[in-house]
C-alpha cells in the first residue's frame, strides 16, 4: 500500500515553521528585554575610561574583557543594544506611518493626488537609498538625529508605494463597494474592511524591514556618521575595533555577531510569517 507522503512533509514544515517564530521570537524578546534593562544589567559604567585595564581578556570583574579605553565591552553592547533596536523601531514605526497615510491617500482617492505622489515617490526611488541618505547627511551634517531624520525622508517612499498598490486592490473589492452603497464613511470604511486587510501585510514587513533598519543605523555610525564617540553603538563599536583587528578581533567580533544575530533573526521571522500568511514578499 502506498503512504502519501504529502501530510507528513506539510507537518514537518508547519513544524518547522513554529520552531522559526517560537526561536526567533523568545531570541528577539529577550534581546529587546535586555536593551531596556541595560541600566540595571551593565555591570559597569559604559563609558567609563580606566586606560589601567584596557584591552583585557574576559574575566569575572569584564566578562567579554574591555576595549582599547578600558571601557567594559559587555556593558557597551548592553547599552548599544539601546540604539540599534530603539532607533531602528523609531525610523522603521515613522517612516511606515508616513509611508501608510500617503500610500492609502493616493490608493483611496486616485486621479491627480495619486499621480502627484506617486511621482515624487518615483523621483526619490530613481536614487539609491544609500545614496540619498549619504546625501543628507552630508547637509545636514553627522550625528543619530541627522541619521534619523534622512532615513526617514528616504524610507517612506518604498511603503508608499506597497500600500499604494494593496489600497488600489481592496477598494475594487465588492464588499468595499457594499459599504459604500450602505453609506459608509471613508474613515469607516478603511477602519474596518481596509486596514483588517493589509495587516498581514504590515507585520510581515515590519520584521524584515527591522533588520535593514539596524543595518542602516550601524552602517552610518560603522562611517562615522552616526553615533559619535563615546556614545555606545553596535557600527560604532565596529568602527573604533577596526584598528584592533590584529590584536583584539572580538572588539569588532562581538558587536558584528550581534548585527548578524538580530538581522537573521528578523528575517527568518518575516520569511516564517510571509509563508503563514500567504503573503507575498515586497523588495524594495
Amino acid at each position: 500500500m502506498n503512504v502519501p507522503l504529502g501530510r507528513p512533509r506539510l507537518l514537518d514544515r508547519l513544524s518547522n515553521q513554529r520552531l522559526i517564530l517560537i526561536g526567533c521570537s523568545v531570541f528577539l524578546g529577550l534581546l529587546f528585554l535586555a536593551a531596556l534593562a541595560a541600566p540595571w544589567l551593565a555591570p559597569h559604567d559604559p563609558y567609563l575610561v580606566n586606560l589601567a585595564v584596557k584591552l583585557q581578556e574576559p574575566s569575572w570583574t569584564y566578562p567579554l574583557g574591555t576595549d582599547h579605553l578600558g571601557r567594559c565591552t559587555l556593558s557597551r553592547l548592553l547599552h548599544g543594544a539601546r540604539v540599534s533596536l530603539g532607533f531602528a523601531v523609531l525610523i522603521f514605526a515613522s517612516s511606515l506611518l508616513i509611508g501608510l497615510l500617503i500610500g492609502t491617500l493616493a490608493g483611496y482617492i486616485g486621479g491627480w493626488v495619486d499621480q502627484l505622489l506617486m511621482r515624487f515617490c518615483d523621483g526619490v526611488m530613481a536614487f539609491p537609498s544609500l545614496i540619498l541618505v549619504l546625501g543628507l547627511v552630508g547637509i545636514f551634517g553627522p550625528g543619530l538625529k541627522q541619521v534619523i531624520v534622512a532615513l526617514m525622508l528616504v524610507q517612506w517612499v518604498y511603503y508608499a508605494r506597497m500600500f499604494r498598490g494593496l489600497i488600489m486592490t481592496l477598494k475594487e473589492k465588492n464588499f468595499i463597494a457594499a459599504a459604500r452603497v450602505n453609506g459608509s464613511s471613508h474613515w469607516k470604511i478603511f477602519r474596518t474592511h481596509l486596514l483588517p486587510n493589509i495587516l498581514p501585510p504590515l507585520l510581515v514587513i515590519g520584521t524584515l524591514e527591522m533588520g535593514w533598519a539596524i543595518m542602516d543605523i550601524s552602517a552610518m555610525s560603522f562611517l562615522g556618521l552616526g553615533v559619535q564617540s563615546p556614545g555606545a553603538e553596535w557600527g560604532a563599536m565596529i568602527h573604533e575595533g577596526k584598528s584592533y583587528i590584529r590584536t583584539n578581533p572580538e572588539l569588532m567580533i562581538y558587536p558584528g555577531l550581534l548585527i548578524m544575530l538580530v538581522i537573521a533573526s528578523f528575517n527568518l521571522l518575516g520569511e516564517s510569517l510571509s509563508e503563514r500568511f500567504g503573503v507575498t514578499k515586497q523588495t524594495k
